[in-house]
């Protein structure tokens, strides 16, 4: 597992589509091959589904971790158990369950809630040449603009007004930022200002500590960095917070 770990590795310094889908698919074999994860490679995967475009994906795989893996009945070595199973989970609502538990999964569903925060953005603008264009070009120029998760909800891209739904993500956002500020006060400014951060190899670390921040950036920094204005937004936040 340690020598397929350092391929994943040496995958993720390759910065194509095609090395980050090989390496999640590594990983996600690695856990279908060790359920109980000790090397807890599951903080891994959600930025590499965030980085393939796959959103739905990253949501369902971190909502799994946070219901049924938390279950104390769960039998890791009952290979007939349900297994990262959770297929269309709701990203659209409250972050509660991720406001504790695992902080790399809390900093993906950040990233994942601004991610819809920023589409659902772009659609309000859009709306005003919808009544200049024939519906189903319309559609296509919302297909273009938006990630998978916006595309596939027809309401949304139908919806007149989309003001209350853009206010209660930027609440969900706010919420998760400061859960994972909770967990770890090092992470937003170092995602700000990496530095070091980025090659740092720490050993044991504890929960809070900045060893946990060098890691849990590595996992994430570069599917903020691929998403246009998610690190600003983020500044903005810590700016706000800090005044």
């Amino acid at each position: 597992m340690q020598a397929r770990y350092a391929l994943v590795e040496a995958l993720l310094k390759i910065k194509t589509y095609a090395a980050v889908e090989a390496a999640l698919n590594h990983l996600l074999d690695m856990l279908r091959l060790c359920r109980g994860d000790n090397m807890g490679v599951r903080d891994v995967v959600p930025a590499l589904f965030l980085r393939l475009g796959r959103d739905q994906e990253c949501y369902d795989f971190v909502k799994w971790w946070a219901t049924t893996g938390e279950r104390g009945n769960y039998d890791w070595g009952d290979m007939d158990e349900p297994y990262l199973d959770l297929k269309d989970e709701n990203p659209f609502e409250a972050p509660g369950l991720f406001t504790q538990k695992y902080a790399a999964h809390g900093i993906s569903v950040t990233l994942l809630k601004i991610r819809i925060l920023f589409d659902c953005r772009a659609l309000k603008s859009a709306t005003v040449i919808g009544e200049k264009v024939p519906q189903e070009v319309l559609d296509n120029i919302y297909n273009q603009m938006v990630g998978t998760i916006v595309a596939q909800r027809q309401d949304i891209k139908d919806g007149k007004n989309l003001d209350p739904l853009i206010e209660d993500l930027q609440t969900q956002v706010s919420d998760m930022y400061h859960a994972v500020n909770n967990s770890n006060k090092y992470f937003w400014s170092a995602l700000l200002r990496p530095g070091a951060n980025l090659t740092a190899r720490p050993g044991a670390y504890s929960k809070g500590s900045e060893a946990e921040m060098q890691l849990m950036l590595q996992y994430s920094y570069n599917s903020w960095a691929e998403t246009p204005g998610a690190i600003n937004y983020i500044r903005t936040l810590v700016t706000n917070r800090n005044c």
